[in-house]
């Protein structure tokens, strides 16, 4: 890949369990900023979107502000219509970057890190790791945030807290946001029960990438609707608290499940783990759905000890634009059902070697 941005640098996320990592895919923590002396890029220029990348680059680059991390930036209209999608099923930007001709991302050497230049915002400077890691996080996101307030005139109000694009992100500016998977909890049809209740606490769930989408093999992204009237770690503190228990109610379902059907339970885990192993033709929702399947037998305790990480990264891979990444040109609809079930065959049998090697 021409701008660095390779399959082969998976984002951290991908690459490892984390805290709960059975159960909490990722974790997330955006922080949107803007600059005070330029017009947001609802009305900014075409020249304007250009000088707020360079004095960005300038920050970001070797010798700069930031000497301690190694940074890649890469405008939009330098990356393919692929490159583009690859990164947002990495989650590392989002489409409304993608869409963008006149935006740009940085993204730090392990990826664990990445900043959207002229978005909705000038500036969305966010960190996602693997589990359960919402303080980790939001330190990796506020240091580099630090960094660019440092060398940047940001527009902040005494009253009204962090300037944004839209009213509704100002304050804080943060949103942090969960990936998790709930697979109990929607079998036993109280996902709904628990999607409303987390409204009360300010919250909200998403599908799979964000807002507008629908939540696809039991996946859901629980994030907070309020950034002002708190301070980061209020809103932090309650994201957590409430994911802790989201996550107690997914375990005890499982041991409920497991106690009154065991067979059944495996019949289903067994049947997602043979398929993925001899599959020569996966569509996307099979796919999804058989993955999810998996993660089940994993926080159920039913295929050991493997953990969590290559379902993370069968999450990305598996999806159209990495599958076409992957080959180097674009494919039909058949050809990505053909490339979907190779890559999951490969990962899921080196994996099941590397066990039987421990």
């Amino acid at each position: 890949m021409s701008s660095g941005m390779s399959a082969e640098n998976k984002a951290k996320w991908m690459c490892a369990g984390g805290c709960e990592g059975d159960i909490v895919i990722s974790t997330r923590v955006r922080l949107a900023r803007n600059l005070s002396d330029v017009p947001f890029p609802g009305t900014m220029s075409d020249d304007q979107a250009e000088q707020v990348l360079q004095r960005v680059r300038k920050v970001l680059e070797p010798g700069g502000e930031n000497q301690e991390t190694f940074w890649r930036v890469q405008k939009t209209s330098d990356l393919s219509n692929l490159e583009r999608l690859f990164l947002v099923e990495q989650h590392l930007i989002s489409p409304v970057l993608a869409n963008s001709r006149s935006a740009a991302v940085a993204l730090s050497s392990d990826a664990s890190v990445s900043i959207m230049i002229n978005e909705e915002d000038h500036l969305r400077v966010q960190a996602i790791l693997p589990g359960l890691e919402l303080d980790k996080a939001f330190e990796l996101a506020n240091d580099c945030d630090d960094v660019l307030e440092s060398a940047l005139p940001v527009a902040f109000h005494e009253e009204y807290g962090y300037l944004t694009a839209c009213p509704t992100n100002a304050g804080t500016g943060m949103r942090a946001s969960v990936m998790i998977h709930l697979p109990a909890l929607v079998s036993s049809g109280h996902i709904g029960r628990v999607l409303t209740a987390i409204g009360q606490f300010g919250l909200m769930a998403r599908g799979l990438y964000g807002e507008g989408t629908q939540a696809t093999g039991n996946v859901f992204q629980i994030s907070n609707q309020v950034t002002s009237g708190l301070n980061e770690q209020e809103i932090l503190k309650n994201l957590s608290s409430v994911i802790s228990q989201i996550v107690s109610q997914e375990r005890a379902l499982l041991r409920r499940m497991l106690a009154r059907e065991k067979t059944k339970l495996e019949d289903k885990v067994y049947r997602a783990l043979g398929t993925l192993q001899n599959a020569r033709i996966l569509t996307g929702q099979e796919a999804m759905s058989l993955l999810s399947d998996l993660r089940l037998g994993v926080a159920a305790g039913l295929l050991g000890d493997s953990g969590s990480c290559p379902l993370n990264e069968l999450l990305v891979s598996l999806q159209p634009g990495s599958l076409q990444h992957s080959a180097g040109r674009p494919l039909s609809a058949g050809e990505r059902d053909i490339a979907r079930a190779d890559i999951a065959r490969n990962i899921v049998v080196d994996r099941i070697r590397e066990g039987d090697n421990q």
